[in-house]
């Protein structure tokens, strides 16, 4: 190991001197402790891993002054001591290693070279579905339904764990990625060749944030680039401003952990902390367990941040204990965050460091809310939902409106669902889902659902049937918590069963409506609703038939989903009307906090953990009955639908290809502001008359075996087709929502794709353009792989989400950027012109390059490559190039 600092190296306690441990804090300056914690765990990782750690000697004075650093843009790459995948990303990654493998191989290296340098788990949990709920046996239902439609790809990924080393793979049903990595796959602190160090993380997921509640840094990356660490090479980063959070009070007794995140989400978004760290600090987050403080570094990608940080204290201590970790090993962890100066008392203001910028949050300010109808960021106090879907369903549409003509608010369309007569009205709720790890992995939230649906049970009230609720934990863990305590039945008697362990209506596997309900939703065009306790709700993501979609704590899912609507005043009107004639209201069956916290104390345990975890990876014995090759090398089969390898290393040779000026480039999409990574390449259903849909049926295969998007981005062709298919697309040359678009040099409006496909036939570049927060949400790398193949060169944006740009960069499309104060709008474009942008033989990083149009007009915008390693990247035609040639030379 070397590195230009004079790395200083302690035993941890001379009396056992076989345990070491790096440590910044002995580079010799005190003033290391002003530095943020976060910061301090990335400039560790980076110096302690990499040789070419890009400041030199003489600049550990601006080490330690990090705010000078940033603002001189001073690289730091950053190689994680472990990255996480699920399946959805996953699928794709071992695909590309699997074709990286062969293209080694063609250019005469060795294809074993491509192969996971750091311990990388993939945890299968974005393929179950909620095809059946409400019944005892959905759980295995779903569950067979899984593996039937996914066997294929589950085979493979089974000879990926065999054929790559340090590939783990956590079977399906073992519950979701960040949850299991909170509970059961963080350290806090490695473990490794007789040294300590602090854990840190990627993952082909945005939210791999959750785990930064724990201690742990780490956040999502695109599966291009998380490829490109687990083949060693570290991710090249402008070290980021860090803004401190500061957090004071109590919460109030209603109050939870969701109505704080939801809080804070907003309130983040207005502030504005795209590309920057930040890091909680104050009083105020003593008062947090670590269930909650993961909840809110949860929901990181929705305000935008890179990192969303806690730092350890006693409290994440005692969470290491509590799940059944291993007793020595966190007393080591404690011993050595001691010796380090990095466990935290928040309580202590003189540990506080210095920040970029300081804002504060009272939580006794915080008051029960949700957020929607289409964003996380647009909280709504419970109090005003009525008010608010109301003023919603007039409003011009966007993102808080739908235009419903004013005559027509008060419709109502009847129905019969299993030979009972039933209304449906604008606001009434369709689905209602307990699910995702941003709020199953808080025990609080779960048994105070839990506790809610006995009182309710008890007070007489009920679910409408035709209400597709479920219950998705994020681990078994819950389920077992919640038997014990006696609250499962009463989940179960109001529709909430455990439907399967996995991501499901969070990232839009809510399965089918009855039909019955989606007739009648289209019959009066209604905006009907669903509730879930997510983390996201950007329009189509969660069902087709849902309008509008609000993010809520479990309690208020269920609360929800008994009244019915969201048209409802919980002061002022009751949930329901019992058997009795008896008006029940939500105050009358909320659980107090100090009810919660007793069954919590009693019920949460760690034997509850170590028995969960001790047989995750063998317990699903349909994954153990798999059979998979163990060859090196995949042998593709030319008739699968799922798995194909990519045509992204054609032709590749070891010598590079000067960039080349983009000519003449047609535009094929114009944006407005928050087009998503859904918008981009959704994951959900395949719509029968889409593209992917043609190709799928041309290959013999009938729409009940269509599966989603997510399930087949193993293969190029059903990707490529399923690029910008969103049924909610909204393209400024279309009149109407929908993945079409203006073929110009005919006229015709033509599926986003065929567009594509006829502008490739003829040799014409296109591009994009967009305005504020391109590629926000999920970190899916198949938003930039998609764009790639239907021959995208650049997109033009106002600005982008990090983990989109750093995903446009590796696929090698050019992330541009107007100038300040500009945009389409100042600069008159309409995108019906032709581009031709200028590339200089002599590239740095963020410099501006100029644009010329068919009309004549020139103007200048910023080259979003933000590195010297980014432009490396650029030159190979992308990351995936490079290490392609790194590793065959």
């Amino acid at each position: 190991m070397s590195n230009p600092f004079v790395w200083i190296v302690e035993p941890l306690d001379p009396k056992q001197p076989l345990k070491k441990f790096f440590n910044l804090s002995k580079l010799g300056d005190v003033r290391y402790a002003h530095l943020p914690f976060s910061i301090r765990v990335l400039l560790e990782a980076a110096i302690r891993n990499c040789d070419e750690f890009l400041v030199k000697k003489g600049d550990v004075e601006n080490i330690l002054n990090w705010k000078v650093m940033q603002h001189k843009n001073v690289e730091v790459p950053f190689r994680p001591a472990r990255v996480i995948l699920q399946d959805f990303t996953g699928v794709p990654a071992v695909v590309d290693f699997a074709a990286m493998r062969d293209a080694v191989k063609k250019l005469g290296g060795d294809p074993e070279k491509i192969n996971p340098i750091c311990p990388a788990d993939l945890v299968i949990d974005h393929s179950i579905q909620v095809d059946f709920n409400r019944q005892s046996d959905s759980l295995q239902k779903n569950q067979d339904l899984e593996f039937e439609r996914n066997r294929e790809r589950f085979e493979f990924l089974k000879w990926g764990s065999q054929a790559f080393k340090n590939l783990r793979i956590i079977p399906p049903g073992s519950g979701i990625i960040h949850q299991v990595n909170l509970e059961y796959l963080a350290r806090v602190v490695m473990d490794q060749d007789g040294y300590y160090y602090p854990d840190s993380v990627v993952g082909t997921d945005s939210h791999t944030t959750m785990i930064d509640g724990l201690g742990v840094l780490g956040w999502g990356v695109g599966g291009i680039e998380a490829e490109a660490v687990m083949l060693g090479q570290p991710i090249s980063m402008v070290l980021p401003e860090v803004v401190g959070y500061k957090l004071l009070g109590n919460p109030q007794p209603l109050v939870t952990s969701t109505d704080i995140v939801l809080t804070i989400t907003k309130h983040l978004r207005q502030v504005g902390v795209v590309g920057k760290f930040v890091e909680f600090f104050g009083p105020g987050v003593a008062q947090l367990s670590i269930a909650a403080r993961a909840t809110i570094a949860n929901m990181c990608p929705e305000y935008g941040a890179t990192a969303a940080y806690f730092p350890v204290d006693d409290i994440s201590i005692g969470y290491l204990m509590q799940t059944g970790r291993d007793k020595e090993k966190v007393m080591c962890t404690k011993r050595y965050l001691e010796a380090v100066g990095m466990l935290r008392d928040f309580k202590n203001s003189s540990q506080d460091p210095d920040f970029t910028q300081v804002v504060e949050l009272d939580l006794h300010t915080v008051v029960p809310c949700c957020s929607g109808p289409k964003r996380p960021q647009d909280k709504v106090a419970v109090s005003d939902m009525k008010k608010d879907f109301e003023t919603c369903l007039g409003a011009k549409q966007g993102f808080k409106g739908f235009q419903i003509a004013p005559d027509r608010h008060n419709s109502i369309v009847k129905f019969n669902f299993e030979g009972c007569d039933f209304e449906l009205a604008h606001g009434s709720v369709v689905i209602a889902a307990i699910t995702s790890c941003t709020n199953t992995s808080n025990p609080s939230v779960m048994l105070g659902a839990g506790l809610l649906a006995k009182k309710a049970v008890e007070a007489g009230l009920t679910v409408k049937p035709y209400i597709k609720t479920s219950l998705s934990p994020g681990s078994g863990v819950v389920t077992y918590y919640l038997r014990e305590s006696g609250v499962m039945s009463y989940l179960s008697q109001l529709g909430f069963d455990v439907v399967g362990y996995g991501c499901m209506t969070c990232i839009g596997n809510s399965g089918p409506l009855p039909e019955s309900v989606v007739e009648a939703i289209t019959q009066g065009d209604l905006v009907a609703v669903g509730v879930l306790s997510g983390n996201r709700n950007f329009e189509g993501r969660v069902h087709p038939n849902t309008r509008a979609n609000y993010l809520a704590s479990p309690p208020l899912v269920i609360a929800y989903a008994i009244a019915g609507t969201v048209r409802i005043d919980f002061e002022k009107e009751p949930l329901g009307i019992n058997a009795s004639g008896k008006k029940i209201f939500l105050k009358d069956i909320w659980p107090t906090r100090n009810e919660i916290q007793a069954v919590e104390r009693q019920f949460v345990i760690p034997g509850m953990f170590k028995e969960v975890y001790q047989k995750i990876e063998t317990v699903n014995k349909s994954w153990n009955a798999l059979d998979a090759s163990s060859d090196k090398l995949y042998t593709w089969n030319p008739k699968s639908t799922y798995i194909k390898s990519p045509p992204f290393f054609d032709g590749l040779t070891l010598a590079l290809q000067t960039p080349k000026t983009i000519e003449d480039a047609y535009v094929l999409l114009s944006f407005g502001d928050s087009v998503t990574t859904d918008h981009i390449s959704p994951a959900g259903n395949i719509a029968r008359n889409s593209p992917a849909a043609r190709y799928l049926t041309s290959r013999g295969l009938t729409p009940r075996e269509f599966n989603s998007y997510g399930s087949r981005r193993g293969n190029d062709a059903v990707m490529a087709r399923g690029t910008f298919a969103n049924i909610r697309l909204v393209n400024k040359f279309i009149d109407k929502q929908g993945p079409q678009t203006i073929h110009f040099p005919s006229g015709e409006i033509l599926d986003v794709f065929d567009a594509a496909e006829r502008y490739k036939q003829a040799g014409h570049p296109l591009i994009v353009l967009a305005g504020k927060e391109y590629g926000a949400g999920s970190s899916r790398d198949w938003a930039a792989k998609g764009p790639f193949l239907l021959g995208v060169k650049a997109v033009l944006a106002e600005s982008y989400e990090r983990i989109h740009r750093s995903n446009l960069v590796g696929m090698g499309v050019i992330p541009l950027q107007y100038l300040p104060g500009e945009d389409a709008g100042t600069l008159g474009l309409t995108g019906r012109e032709r581009y031709t942008i200028i590339i200089p033989e002599k590239l740095k990083p963020q410099m501006n390059v100029q644009i010329k149009l068919d009309t004549g007009k020139t103007f200048h915008v910023i080259m979003r490559f933000d590195t010297d390693v980014e432009l490396t990247y650029f030159h190979n035609g992308g990351i995936l190039n490079y290490m392609i040639r790194k590793m065959a030379s």
